[in-house]
Parts: C-alpha cells; sequence; structure tokens
C-alpha cells in the first residue's frame, strides 16, 4: 500500500504538501495541485484513520450524546453534525443517554475513550464535572442544555420565550385554565418553559394553579396518565401546553378524542401539520443547533487560540395551526 511518502517523491513535493493537496488547501499552486493528483491516482493512495489518528493524536471522529437518538429533534440534531462531518471527511459514532441521569458519565466516557476529536452532547445530568479531565484534549459542545461543573461551549434554544409564546397564544383564545404537561424540572430546558408558561399566565392576570402542572410525561403510556389527573380535577383544563415534542406526539390520541380541547408543543415533528386538527408548536431548529455545534468544534480545532462567545441562544417561533382554534 502506497504511502504519503511514496506520492510525495513520485511528485517531487514535501509529505506536507502531498496532505494540502488532499485536504483540499486552497493555497497550493495549480501547477502543485495537478503534480500531486497525478501521483494519487497513479499510487492509488488511500489514508488510513489509524495513520490519520497518530499523526493528529486523535481520531477524525465527532461524537454525539443526546438523550434519545430516536426522538426526531434529537435525531435531525445528529443528522446535520453527520453531515457537516461528511463535508470534513470525518465519521460520527452516537449514542443515547437514556433517561437516568445517574449513567451519563459512564456512557459518555465510554465513548470519550475512543480519543475523539470532538463531542456535542446534550445532558440529562445535573452536573458534567466530570469532564473536565477530558476537555484539555477534547473538543466539547452543548446543544440544548448548557453544561453545569464546567466551562464549555453550548448552543440552546430561548426556551422561556418560546413557552411564554405559547401559552400567550392559548391565553389570547380565551382560555384560563392551561395545562403543564411536562417531563422533568430537574432537566433545564423543562425547567425554562415551566418559567414562561408561569410568566405568560402572569402576564395575563390569570393566577398559578399548580394543579394543573403535571410532569412525568416521558411516554405515551405515562403522558396519558398525565392527561388524565388533569382531566380528574373539578375544573379540568380547556388548553394544555406540552413541554417538549415528546410529550406532543404523545397526546395525539387524546387531541382526537377531545377536538374542543387546545393544544401547543414546545417543539414541531414529523406530519404535525397533517394531523387532523393539526398542531401548534413552537418551532426549533435542531439542524441549526448540530450545524453551529459542529462547526465550532472544527474552528476551535483549526484555531486553538481564537476567542468564541462560550453561550449562544438560538430564537424559536409560534407555528399557529389548526389545534388552537375553537372547536379545534
Amino acid at each position: 500500500m502506497a504511502t504519503m511518502r511514496d506520492v510525495a517523491r513520485r511528485a517531487g513535493v514535501s509529505a506536507k504538501t502531498v496532505s494540502r493537496v488532499f485536504n483540499r488547501d486552497p493555497h497550493v499552486s495549480p501547477v502543485t495541485k495537478e503534480r500531486v493528483e497525478t501521483a494519487l491516482r497513479e499510487l492509488s493512495y488511500t489514508p488510513t484513520t489509524l495513520a490519520t489518528t497518530f499523526r493528529s493524536g486523535r481520531a477524525p471522529v465527532l461524537g454525539v450524546a443526546v438523550p434519545d437518538i430516536a426522538d426526531p429533534f434529537f435525531g435531525a440534531l445528529a443528522k446535520a453534525v453527520e453531515s457537516l462531518a461528511a463535508v470534513q471527511r470525518m465519521s460520527v459514532v452516537m449514542t443515547s443517554l437514556g433517561e437516568d441521569p445517574m449513567r451519563e458519565p459512564a456512557i459518555v466516557q465510554s465513548l470519550l475513550r475512543q480519543s475523539l476529536s470532538g463531542l456535542v452532547i446534550a445532558p440529562i445530568a445535573a452536573d458534567q464535572s466530570y469532564l473536565d479531565v477530558w476537555a484539555a484534549r477534547t473538543q466539547l459542545v452543548f446543544v440544548d442544555r448548557r453544561a453545569a461543573g464546567i466551562v464549555a461551549d453550548s448552543f440552546t434554544e430561548d426556551d422561556h420565550a418560546g413557552a411564554r409564546a405559547a401559552t400567550r397564544h392559548l391565553v389570547e383564545h380565551g382560555h384560563v385554565r392551561i395545562g403543564f404537561l411536562g417531563d422533568s424540572t430537574a432537566i433545564p430546558t423543562s425547567r425554562g418553559r415551566l418559567v414562561g408558561y408561569r410568566a405568560a399566565l402572569l402576564d395575563a392576570g390569570i393566577e398559578y394553579d399548580e394543579s394543573l402542572v403535571v410532569l412525568g410525561a416521558l411516554d405515551r403510556a405515562s403522558a396519558a396518565a398525565a392527561f388524565s389527573a388533569l382531566e380528574r380535577l373539578d375544573q379540568p383544563p380547556t388548553a394544555i401546553f406540552a413541554s417538549n415534542a415528546r410529550v406532543t406526539m404523545s397526546l395525539v390520541p387524546v387531541l382526537r378524542a377531545h377536538r374542543q380541547l387546545a393544544v401547543a408543543g414546545f417543539g414541531d415533528f414529523p406530519m404535525a401539520d397533517m394531523l387532523e386538527p393539526s398542531v401548534t408548536v413552537i418551532d426549533q431548529d435542531p439542524t441549526a443547533l448540530g450545524t453551529l455545534a459542529a462547526q465550532r468544534i472544527l474552528d476551535r480545532m483549526a484555531h486553538p487560540q481564537r476567542r468564541y462567545r462560550r453561550h449562544t441562544v438560538l430564537p424559536v417561533q409560534l407555528v399557529e395551526r389548526a389545534s388552537c382554534l375553537p372547536g379545534g
């Protein structure tokens, strides 16, 4: 198998120049580029991952760790990372963290032992100080949720403003009994959205009713149980704000059975616009989150001394559909 030095000898250049041509460095002269590319073709040169790792000290691989890779939001985010990595001829390894915060350190560190170039992570634990020992040699970027216990780049959405806008929208349709269905306030996104929900009620002069807030909606069964708890109230809600797309998707059977119930959810999901009724959502942009996170890793690798903004908040927007209209 031909080596980079073999290609360099054939083209009459240095091994570094061969590397620059192979990695599409625009500063190589056209004449030299053509000579090297001819040598690459003649020798059928293909760099190995192992060789690249030895030269850089890191594998040309990005890691992605999210709560659930099957979740449409995190799936789109991971796909965006993968797309950008492919352009850079890098591979991507992905893992789901699950729902148990205690397991996060073991899962993430198992991924990091593969000598990744960088890791995009949406954490589920309350503390990521365990990553401090890894930060010196691996670029870490947090998405959807900020890091705790460690200084690292993060890209999040405006949870507070989005929840406030969705709840205000329900109020504007005449609702004063608005339920909040979520997973857990131990998760920063849910916590921020609950605060935004309360702020919208305060804006409208509606008293906050703790009985209208039900957590623990993690799947269809638990979401149905949470909704049943709201239904059993002496004054059940006439509208629901669901704190994430997974909760909203779990409520689809409820929507179909209770056409008079208004629903708005945080996060769009596949076919939300095609359901009957179509679902009003706060639209996030997981593709932008994943792209920005992966690009930050690449930028920090290329320019380690450059200063970057540590935390970036992306805006969200209300997408009004039929689920908030009178009579569904």
